[in-house]
């Protein structure tokens, strides 16, 4: 066969291999397409976990330490249930808040509430650090809420100006 033995890794030759990693390359960019752009740019866990198994799958193929066609099918059926899932929780906010998660105020009207900093681990540099680079300003008395976002990123709304 063109792309080499499967389940034996040391026997496939630099042309299968190249061949397997031009093929998967394909395969996986038309699987992070189809699966959605989100998983790329949202950075939940449920579209990290979707890209980092995916990519794992795939890449046995490359190696030749699983058979191809198999862990191809693996990829499609990971696209499929990440495609399934994101549907569910589009249609159910219950689920979704299950399998993605749930934004977290950390600041209400310049007030930080310190436990649900510790509750999550964001430090105090955290939060100062975000501020600074997302909000523009640093002092926490402009901010009118903070939030940590399901994707771990802190959004802020700023007062508004008299």
């Amino acid at each position: 066969m063109v792309l080499g033995p499967d389940g034996q890794p040391k026997d496939l030759t630099l042309l299968q291999m190249s061949l397997r990693g031009f093929l998967i390359f394909i395969i996986g960019l038309t699987l992070v397409r189809i699966g959605d752009r989100r998983s790329l740019s949202e950075k939940t866990g449920f579209d990290t976990l979707f890209l980092v198994l995916v990519a794992a799958v795939l890449a046995r193929a490359i190696n030749g330490s699983a058979p191809f066609l198999t862990s191809t099918g693996a990829g499609i059926a990971l696209m499929l249930i990440h495609r399934l899932f994101a549907y569910a929780a589009y249609r159910s906010h219950a689920f979704g808040k299950l399998i993605k998660g749930e934004a977290v105020t950390l600041v209400r009207d310049g007030q930080v509430d310190w436990k649900a900093m510790q509750r999550h681990l964001v430090s105090k540099h955290d939060l100062e650090e975000d501020l600074r680079l997302d909000a523009r300003v640093e002092d926490l008395e402009k901010i009118r809420v903070a939030r940590l976002e399901r994707s771990g990123d802190i959004s802020f709304i700023k007062k508004e100006e008299s």
